[in-house]
Formats: C-alpha cells, structure tokens, sequence
C-alpha cells in the first residue's frame, strides 16, 4: 500500500499524538497548519496557495475550535483524514465519521457511533450501541457502558465512568474520575461520584 501524505492542523501537543497515529498507519505527515506565529508550521493561507489539494487531519483538542476548523477545511474544498490507531480494536459494525481520531489502546464495540471530529482517547471504551455526536471529546481510559449517548461538543473527562443507557447532553462537561449514574442535561459542568451538576455553562 502506498503511504498516504496527511497535514496535520494544529501544532500542539495534541498534534504531536495525531502525527504519531498518521505514522503508526503508515502514512506520512506532509507538514503542519498552525495560524500561531510561533508555531513551526505554515499559515492556512499559505498552505491553500502551495496545496490546493491536500488531506488533513484535526490536531485541535478544544471541541469548538475542531469544529470552525474543520468548517473553514470543508468550506476550501479540503477532504478531513480519518485516523484510527492500528491498536485499537473496533467492531466491524462500529461507524466512524470523517475527521475523527480513534487513539491507541481504543476499544469500541459492536454498532456504536463516532461522529464528525471526535477524539476517541488513548485506552478509551465506548460499548455496544452508544452513539458520540460530532466533535466530542472522550478522554483517555474513559467507559461508556452500552447504550450511552453523548451530545454534540461534550467533553467526557479522563477515567470517567458513564453507566448503561445514559444521555449526555450537548456541550456538557464531565470532569476526571467522575462515575455518572443517569442522564446529564446540556451546557452543565457535573463531577463526583456519582457525578452532580457544579455548574451551568453558557
């Protein structure tokens, strides 16, 4: 197979652990895409007048600066990279949409949902039927049980444990170590074990 020559958004620390995914597949990383001047990577205008036709990849952590990324990506005509580790282990039911990152160690089981520019985190379980909406971040050793759902721009906090049939709202925060027990409204921060509503996020 002919590796795949993939630029990378976003020259952060999470940009270094997509490139290493891009590597570990045996792809390329082409170069970096970073509006911050003191960032080693060009600026988007450039990389459009050098590339006009490229494959790229999200290497943004914060959800709603992925998504107006990724919007800007699409709206150039751009296709977004879909990165799955080698180690991770997905059904062949799984569905995983475009721009999304299944990191190492993943496991995702039968029939569940990944949406549009997810990151799927390092050690991550997301069980059989759960459905992550678009540009969700499930950090690293976090479980959904079976059956969870998890709105559009949820964050879901490292070691976080989320029980059977769940509904996490849009936009919510779930905090580290957090063990959620029922279902979680939309624009809340919630924490504890189990996890209770801290704080209303607007």
């Amino acid at each position: 197979m002919v590796p795949t020559d993939i630029f990378i958004y976003g020259a952060s620390g999470h940009g270094k652990v997509i490139a290493d995914s891009i590597c570990a597949c045996g792809n390329k990383v082409a170069g970096w895409i970073d509006d911050n001047p003191l960032a080693d990577a060009m600026p988007w205008e450039q990389f459009c007048t050098l590339y006009p036709h490229a494959l790229i990849a999200l290497g943004i952590g914060n959800n709603a600066i992925r998504a107006t990324i990724a919007q800007k990506i699409r709206d150039k005509g751009y296709t977004l990279a879909t990165i799955i580790h080698p180690s991770a282990i997905l059904s062949p039911s799984v569905t995983v949409c475009e721009g999304s990152v299944i990191m190492p160690l993943t496991l995702i089981n039968a029939d569940a949902t990944i949406g549009v520019g997810c990151i799927i985190n390092s050690g991550a379980i997301v069980e059989h039927d759960s459905h992550v909406g678009n540009f969700v971040h499930i950090a690293p050793r976090v479980t959904l049980a079976g059956g969870v759902g998890v709105g559009d721009y949820t964050f879901v906090g490292m070691g976080t444990s989320v029980m059977q049939q769940c509904t996490l709202g849009h936009h919510t925060m779930v905090a580290a170590g957090s063990v959620v027990i029922g279902d979680i409204p939309s624009y809340v921060m919630v924490a504890g074990v189990p996890s209770v509503i801290k704080k209303i996020l607007t």
